[in-house]
This record gives C-alpha cells, structure tokens and sequence, in this order.
C-alpha cells in the first residue's frame, strides 16, 4: 500500500518501536507554527519513520510554551516569536543543518494592511534568518489559503470574487492581500540562493486539531455543541441558508501535511502554486446533523439572525463550568473557540466554496480525503484530548 493511500483511508503509518534505533537523519524540517491546525498534523506525521524523504529530524517553532497536546511528538521545540527579528535571528540562525521550510503560520491583525505589514514581517525575519545560515537548504513550503481568490475578510461584499470552482492560474485581485505580499517575499528570497525551490499551498476551510489556532472551525463548532448541549439548548445552524444548502469543500489538516510533504520531496512540483482540498464535496445541512449526534444535542436547523461571536459574549462562565463538570483540559472560552471565524464562513455570501485539484494531480498528488470522516475523526480527536467533552 502506497504512503499516500495509506493516509487516505486511515490505515495505520508505521510508528516508533521502542528497540528502534535512532535515525540517520536524510532531511531536517523547520516548521514556522508548529502548534497551529497544520502545524500539528507536520509535527505528527514528518517524524515517522516512513514518511517520503526521511528519516526526518524536526524542529518545531511557536510563540508560546509547548502545550501537553503537542508534547509527545518527536520534535525540537523552540520557542520563538517570529515578529522579533532579533530574537527570530538568534534562535533560527544556528539552525545550520535546515533542508526544508515549511511555513504554516499567520498573525491575525484589524485591517488587511496590517495584515500585509506584520505576516510580510515575520516571513521575512525567518527567511533572513534561514536562507543565509543554512547551506543545505533545498526547498521551502509556504501556506496560504483560499482568501488568494476570495479577497481579504475585511473586503467580503465590497469586492467581486474569482467563481468557483477556484484555480492555481487565476489572476490576483485588485486589494490588500498579505497572500500576495507573502508570495512576493517569497519568490525574491528564493532567487538569493542557487537552487533553491518553493511551493505554495491553498487550503479551504480546515479541518483539523489545534486548540491554539486561529483557524480551528470543527474545535470552535465542538465547543459550541457542548454549550448548547449543557444549556438543554438545540444546536442551531448560524448562518445563510444558501451555506447550509450549497456545495462546499474542506481541507484536512492531515492531508494538507502530506501535500507540503509531496512537494517538498517531489521533484516535479518545485516552483509552483497548488490548491489543496480533499477531493470531494458536502453539504454542511449534513456535517450539521453529525455535529448534533456526536454531541447528543438536538439539531435546531438554520437561524439566519444568531451571530455566533454575539451569542458567546458572556458563556466564559459556562464555559468554565463545563471544564470543571467534565475535567477537561484547563482552557478558557476565548482560547478555544474561533466564533469571528465561525460567523464570516457560515455567512460568506455564497451557496458554494470549492477548489480544483487538477494541477496536484496532474503533477503526481493522489492524496484525498472523506470529508464525513474527516469531520468525525477530528471531533473524536478533541474529544480524546479532553479539550471537549
């Protein structure tokens, strides 16, 4: 069975034994973001011992303290806040030994332009820090995300977006987008070193597991069920019903680190762009449903006026009590629920969101994912971390 199917259909990687020897190592990550909803996932799935261009060492980098949900991977820890450049150059400059970038991360800030300026910021100050230090350097992986096509949020219902099903080739938009200042940092950084490759990836809406994410909209939809189901209140859908009837795509963060990895090792997909989704369509009338049974909560339907972030104003104590009532993971409301991002995907002004993956294909890509199971397995997965009940 291929490596690629393997995660498709969840069949089990192989694993660390414990006579196992340690590793040659053939490649050595950096991964900007390792707490983060893909930054996990790369820090779970580089170090096994079968993953494509291994044995992999792994250096893990985040602003905060390494969390217990991240601290059994077999990873380097350092802790960075990659907005300082004198501290992103004293802690990533002596990381000579550095074959392969992966840039996973992001700053949320009010305005786009702030945006442009911090995340164009902190790419630099890794780049400046890596590219001159690390002689072995071969490629470097950076995450975008569909907003390369849709525009900025601040811009959602003043721009017209591409249609879609959205591809690699469509020209940028008339806006701010730090996407695009990103990309731009990118493509003249790599020129400073002969040899040196990139790629680019853009996901969909993410699902995956990461209580410290920005982007976690299956934890965030998690925890909202448990608030609703401690409260006896029915699980309504906040958003339009254009959302809750239309065709959407999604993104597994696993998979999503399997693509990074593809390119990273793929010869023949150096220098480009990709879309990244899982290769089928839903309706969330259906995730919604999956989402009330796992929670044994019952299904409200849709409610066109609940604003999710509005709701969740004063649920910190609840919140609290149902950590207690269950033992759950210390947490509070705020650091594990996305509610801004909740309301802007469930009321994007659109009946559907979907990618093409054609260009990964056509290049060699045949990862995919079940986006029923995907949802399953990641609620399964807050569960079994305690961060929910």
């Amino acid at each position: 069975m291929s490596w690629w199917w393997a995660g498709a259909i969840g069949a089990a990687k192989k694993k660390f034994g414990p006579d196992d020897e340690p590793p040659k190592y053939q490649s050595v990550a950096l991964v900007l973001g390792v707490t983060g909803i893909v930054g996990n996932s790369l820090a779970e799935i580089l170090p096994l011992p079968d993953t494509p261009g291994g044995p992999w060492k792994v250096y893990g980098v985040a602003r905060r303290p390494q969390p217990q949900w991240n601290a059994d991977h077999h990873i380097q820890y350092i802790q960075c806040d990659l907005s300082d450049s004198e501290q992103t150059e004293t802690e990533l400059s002596q990381l000579t030994d550095v074959t392969h970038i992966f840039y996973v991360t992001w700053a949320s800030k009010p305005s786009e332009a702030e945006n442009c300026e911090a995340n164009g910021k902190m790419l630099s100050n890794v780049l400046n820090a890596v590219i001159p230090n690390a002689p072995n350097l071969q490629h470097i992986c950076m995450q975008t995300g569909r907003k390369q096509y849709v525009g900025p949020f601040e811009m959602f219902g003043k721009i017209e977006p591409h249609e879609p099903p959205y591809v690699e080739d469509t020209s940028r938009l008339d806006c701010p987008n730090f996407y695009y200042v990103m990309e731009d940092i990118l493509f003249e950084e790599v020129k400073k070193k002969e040899g040196l490759t990139w790629s680019v990836h853009r996901p969909g809406i993410i699902f995956g597991f990461s209580p410290y994410s920005l982007i976690n909209t299956i934890g965030s939809l998690c925890v909202y069920a448990a608030i609703c189901k401690h409260e006896g209140q029915p699980l309504r859908f906040p958003g339009s019903k254009g959302t809750w009837e239309g065709f959407w795509d999604a993104s597994d963060a696993d998979m999503i680190a399997e693509h990074e990895i593809w390119a990273a090792v793929e010869p023949y997909a150096k220098n480009e762009a990709f879309n990244c989704s899982n290769g089928d369509v839903f309706r969330w009338k259906h995730l919604w449903g999956i989402l009330a049974d796992q929670f044994e909560v019952e299904s409200g339907g849709v409610d066109e006026e609940l604003r999710v972030e509005e709701m969740m104003k004063d649920k910190g104590p609840v919140w609290d009590e149902i950590v207690r009532k269950h033992d759950l993971v210390p947490s509070k409301l705020e650091e594990v629920g996305n509610w801004w991002l909740v309301d802007i995907i469930f009321r994007i002004g659109v009946d559907s969101s979907m990618d093409s993956m054609n260009k990964s294909r056509e290049h060699g890509f045949v990862g995919f994912r079940n986006s029923k199971t995907s949802f399953l397995s990641w609620i399964d997965k807050m569960k079994s971390y305690r961060i929910v009940p």
